[in-house]
């Protein structure tokens, strides 16, 4: 949402987005129109292949199903480790988590340091509402996923993702075979953050 702003104003801000190799088909084209939208590229980051290779070699690959630890690995080679790289020389980084949208994600400030990739860490729509959010992009006409209208409010890996049910927590279809306590992939809420 930001991204049309900063584009706008040539900040010196780089846009960019992790490409995990597991996306659902409209996650790439959401990212199409994105980018057409803005009338530039968004860097696209992907894993190391060789860690992945190794990680599926001992795991198999739907291993992440077997345990939290093996889900966390997952994430860590295809989600941790290319956001790390890409965030290397950076001074920030800001995100669109909101506190609404899980129970880890409650206490979201609005900016906090990341003592392990020694940089700031914003997060400007930390207390927007879904209803504000669907306001903005609505007036401000913002690419949206095709899945949100078919049930799924919070978009990931496409093995790692359903749609939810009436009543369900909107990210309860992420890893949903997995404990409530347990779902962050640890791009948000790794030892170091402090606020």
């Amino acid at each position: 949402m930001f991204a049309r702003a900063i584009v706008r104003a040539n900040a010196e801000i780089e846009a960019i987005t992790l490409d995990t190799g597991r996306h659902f088909p409209e996650t790439y084209d959401t990212l199409a129109r994105t980018e057409r939208m803005l009338g530039t590229r968004i860097r696209v980051v992907m894993p190391d292949a060789a860690g992945v290779e190794d990680l599926v070699a001992r795991d198999g690959i739907f291993g992440f199903q077997y345990s939290v630890e093996k889900r966390k690995a997952c994430c860590q080679a295809r989600k941790v480790l290319p956001l790390k790289r890409a965030l290397s020389g950076a001074e920030g980084w800001v995100t669109g988590i909101r506190r609404e949208q899980s129970g880890t994600r409650d206490e979201t400030p609005f900016a906090q340091f990341d003592s392990a990739l020694n940089l700031i860490k914003v997060n400007p729509l930390a207390d927007w509402t879904l209803e504000r959010v669907e306001a903005y992009v609505a007036e401000h006409r913002v690419p949206v996923n095709a899945l949100h209208a078919q049930g799924f409010p919070s978009i990931g890996c496409q093995p790692c993702t359903r749609a939810i049910r009436q009543g369900e927590p909107i990210r309860a279809g992420r890893w949903w075979w997995e404990d409530e306590t347990h779902k962050e992939c640890g791009l948000h809420n790794r030892p170091g953050f402090t606020r």
